[in-house]
């Protein structure tokens, strides 16, 4: 492709390695610039006009040219523009963000503490795991167990987390005392003619047999989204989550919910945990906390946490960690502005009634010839494509199928994420049923468009 001289796709191209992206084909085929926002919409910088399926990512949940939260950024930008929070140091925002996130937390929660994005809140939450371990005396209580195909971001700590291959690929990761267990994906990895409780059964037995082999004495977490996201918006299974909490109170092991997609509202309630009956001993909160307007993160700890990294700061004199901007006075504001958006509008109940409509209406496409499975909760779904319903399998190439399918969407106009080969969808929170429908339509359009170039008769 030529670019046009000293246009934004031939600067970006010149000067921009990007997240996420085949650097050679990105110098070939140039970015989408993104111009403006409209809600639930985004305007490239050609005039057109898009559905952003995905809320950017994950993480837009007031949509995309909220006043509100410019003014509060505005507002604090001019009274405080930044203070931190190192050596006893605060200011009001962080202050009056953390007293309402204990307010909020699903289970009782004791303490806050900041950071910059998930990938560095969980990088953060290993650390001081392992910390609590040495101060508790237990020095060979250092590892932590997630799940194949969990995403938990992308720094060494949090990358090894994630249970996905190309966030492991020649960046010589996991690191040592990071385990994965099974996915919880019953269309992929149950057995012939196993149940939703019968693989979740052999999923809590399979963990146990894992933390028995390794050493209970030896494992101190658990990490794991309520639904995980990146790894293709696998709902669990029917008793899931109770069987595997089950196995971490027999073995006292903590349990840490990965929060950042599902936190504020995304699965119909206001954390993934109470939709799950899930009782974490640490929340980790990003994306929706501030709509991503201003990057922030933050993780909760409950008592049983922090008691430990407190007695082992007074042991040493101080907790020597932390970061420059966690906490940053102009983050906290909007996160503060965000949740008050969410709760005076609604908008944790319209992702509830809202995602029920598109759970429906996604099940009109669930005998096209190439939909293996649709799932999801709440405004998080996800659009299983195949080329034979019977053995389940796409094309040659992973990945191929899908990203056809999502080049197709976004040619009219909705903008998607293929996850290998499944669609995933997630939306901004304030969408309606005349913006699902678009969807759908488009959707529809879309798959057909997929089955001719793919020679699959419909």
């Amino acid at each position: 492709m030529t670019f046009q001289p000293n246009s934004p796709e031939a600067r970006d191209v010149a000067y921009h390695l990007h997240s996420y992206t085949n650097a050679r084909a990105h110098q070939e085929d140039g970015p989408l610039i993104i111009e403006r926002g409209d809600g639930a919409y985004v305007i490239d910088n050609s005039g057109n006009r898009y559905l952003e399926g995905m809320a950017g990512l994950w993480s837009v949940g007031v949509g995309f040219n909220e006043p509100r939260l410019a003014a509060a950024a505005a507002r604090q930008m001019e009274k405080l523009p930044f203070y931190h929070t190192f050596g006893s140091r605060s200011h009001g925002p962080a202050v009056d963000l953390a007293e309402k996130l204990i307010q909020l937390a699903p289970v009782p929660m004791s303490k806050v503490f900041y950071t910059n994005s998930g990938s560095e809140a969980n990088d953060s939450v290993l650390k001081l795991l392992w910390y609590r371990s040495n101060a508790m005396g237990q020095p060979q209580r250092k590892k932590i167990i997630s799940r194949l195909r969990g995403y938990h971001g992308v720094t060494i700590a949090s990358a090894s987390m994630t249970g996905l291959p190309t966030n492991h690929e020649s960046f010589d990761l996991p690191i040592a005392n990071v385990l994965h267990t099974g996915s919880p994906h019953h269309y992929r990895d149950a057995r012939e003619g196993e149940s939703e409780v019968e693989f979740a059964t052999r999923l809590a037995a399979e963990l146990e047999e894992m933390i028995l082999a390794e050493g209970p004495e030896t494992v101190m977490a658990f990490i794991a989204e309520p639904v995980m996201g990146a790894g293709g918006v696998v709902v669990p299974p029917k008793t899931y989550w109770a069987r595997i909490q089950e196995v971490l109170r027999k073995y006292d092991i903590l349990l840490v919910a990965d929060e950042v997609i599902c936190g504020f509202g995304r699965t119909g309630k206001m954390f993934g945990s109470q939709t799950f009956d899930m009782k974490p001993d640490v929340l980790v909160m990003s994306k929706q906390i501030t709509s991503s307007y201003f990057p922030l993160s933050a993780f909760m700890i409950n008592d049983k946490v922090f008691e430990p990294l407190a007695d082992e700061s007074n042991r040493i004199g101080v907790l020597g960690h932390g970061f420059t901007a966690a906490g940053h006075p102009t983050g906290a504001a909007i996160a503060l502005e965000n949740i008050a958006i969410i709760e005076e509008r609604g908008l944790v109940a319209n992702a509830a009634e809202m995602g029920g409509y598109l759970h429906e209406r996604l099940r009109e496409v669930a005998d096209h010839p190439l939909v293996g499975e649709v799932r999801g909760v709440g405004l998080l779904a996800a659009v299983e494509l195949v080329l034979d319903k019977q053995t389940r399998s796409a094309a040659e190439k992973p990945g191929q199928l899908g990203k056809h399918a999502a080049g197709r969407l976004f040619a009219h106009g909705v903008i998607s994420r293929p996850m290998v080969d499944a669609l995933a969808f997630c939306p901004p929170m304030i969408v309606n049923r005349g913006d699902i429908d678009g969807f759908l339509s488009a959707l529809g359009t879309s798959l057909d468009e997929t089955a001719d170039a793919f020679g699959i008769s419909r």
